[in-house]
């Protein structure tokens, strides 16, 4: 039999559009979250707006726990994460995000069960929601309009979830039908761009050109070619040798 997949509840609390409730289980699909619950949904459950705005991510509520009451939706989870913006007198850790979900991360693997909590769109949690958690998630945003919307919130959790458990290239090159050119590729490049400048008197005076040529092998290195760059370059200028030799010719 299968081991379920160790990932965090998200639970959102007494959520009041039907939309924002489908947008927030899009959002969690997007990074491959799938435990929802929902807690005393303001316009009833199921809801058919929710359906509609989760398109792809329908299943996640065919399959989310429907809650009367807060506690009954943590009574199984060891550790509760809230997500707040605002500061609630409340004596907890509060954790950026990215902090929150490493820490999810740690726990989980020690077999704890985490649950995330996330308020509705209008005024967000409650002080009594908030006692009820091991910890807050604040996200550093600008203080003069610090309410984030529902699915934004799942999104940016969820996000940082993922950033924790995979190995993210933070950079790749996309090659379209191409390879990097060799250096041989780019040697030759110069050779034939060398050749054709001290055609045209372009290293000159004498004693400055060998500084010159190096400085344009410079450029040459210091870009990422591909071999599609270098067959243009070369094409560009066997054309423009063509037209001057018919230019000199007329």
């Amino acid at each position: 039999m299968t081991e379920p997949r160790q990932i965090p509840t998200f639970v959102l609390v007494r959520p009041q559009m039907g939309e924002n409730i489908g947008a927030a289980a899009r959002a969690m699909w997007n990074f491959g979250l799938d435990r929802l619950r929902v807690v005393g949904p303001r316009d009833g459950w199921p809801n058919p707006k929710a359906v509609a705005m989760a398109s792809g991510a329908g299943r996640l509520l065919d399959e989310a726990g429907h809650y009367d009451t807060l506690p009954e939706a943590l009574a199984d989870c060891n550790y509760v994460f809230a997500t707040t913006a605002r500061q609630r007198d409340l004596t907890k850790p509060v954790m950026s995000p990215e902090r929150a979900m490493e820490h999810a991360r740690a726990l989980i693997a020690s077999g704890q069960k985490v649950g995330v909590m996330f308020g509705p769109e209008r005024a967000g949690l409650q002080n009594d929601d908030i006692a009820q958690a091991d910890a807050i998630i604040s996200v550093p945003v600008n203080p003069e309009f610090a309410s984030l919307n529902l699915a934004q919130c799942v999104l940016l959790t969820a996000y940082e979830w993922r950033r924790q458990n995979e190995d993210i290239v933070p950079e790749v090159m996309e090659m379209a039908k191409t390879v990097f050119a060799s250096k041989l590729d780019v040697q030759k490049l110069g050779d034939h761009y060398e050749e054709r400048m001290e055609e045209a008197g372009f290293f000159y005076p004498p004693e400055k050109a060998e500084g010159m040529k190096i400085n344009v092998r410079n450029i040459w290195s210091r870009l990422a070619l591909t071999r599609a760059d270098v067959q243009v370059l070369h094409g560009m200028l066997r054309q423009m040798v063509r037209w001057k030799q018919r230019g000199d010719q007329d």
